[in-house]
């Protein structure tokens, strides 16, 4: 009887953990982000005094004015500036060493996933050997005659479980695209095979090779 009631115990316990521990990490992980990023952005605390002299710190007042700040600059850019001298700043910070490395890296991993041109937005399955193996990747370049690879694409592996990944080049006939959206693919790949195929409906075998 008691054994009994300690496996219930148990087994409950388990269940219970399963169900909050998502949820609480999820939430822990979104309050210190955005706890921090205020902390650091915050800057009423340099400027107001309250009754006693002391910096009056407004709680949520640093997200608020980053995001009224990056909507402002979005707009200046989008309708204000011109292409040439858009052209002029980016010829200008493309002659500043190693500036000019990080800023291209960042800018190009980020518009990769929010900007127009998104790259990270084509699921494929990759063969990698003759067994059979096959990897989830994401297709980020279809052409490189520009290196003499004719033939070659360029394929994005993200790591499970971390912010990582691998790039390799394969024939394009090793690619193929996969009947997920670029969200389900990303969780499939990143959750280490765990989420991604949740309500997915089996679909007819219709293979299309990447061109």
């Amino acid at each position: 009887m008691i054994t009994k009631f300690f496996q219930k115990f148990f087994y409950y316990l388990i269940k219970g953990t399963l169900v909050v521990a998502p949820v609480a990490g999820a939430i822990f992980v979104i309050v210190w982000l955005v706890a921090t990023l205020d902390g650091a952005l915050n800057i009423t605390e340099h400027f107001l005094v309250d009754e006693t002299g002391k910096p009056l710190y407004i709680p949520g007042l640093g997200i608020v004015s980053v995001i009224l700040l990056l909507t402002l600059i979005g707009f200046i850019f989008t309708t204000l500036v011109t292409a040439p001298i858009r052209n002029w700043l980016s010829r200008t910070i493309s002659k500043i060493p190693l500036f000019n490395t990080l800023y291209s890296s960042i800018k190009d991993f980020t518009e990769a996933f929010v900007g127009d041109a998104k790259k990270f937005n084509e699921p494929v399955l990759v063969e990698v050997n003759e067994h059979g193996l096959k990897k989830i990747g994401f297709l980020t370049q279809r052409d490189l005659h520009a290196i003499n690879l004719p033939g070659e694409v360029v394929v994005y592996f993200p790591y499970s479980y971390s912010v990582a990944g691998q790039v390799v080049v394969v024939p394009s006939e090793k690619v193929t695209k996969l009947n997920l959206s670029a969200t389900d693919a990303m969780k499939l790949v990143v959750s280490g095979g765990v989420s991604g195929l949740e309500g997915k409906k089996e679909t007819k075998d219709s293979k299309e090779r990447i061109q």
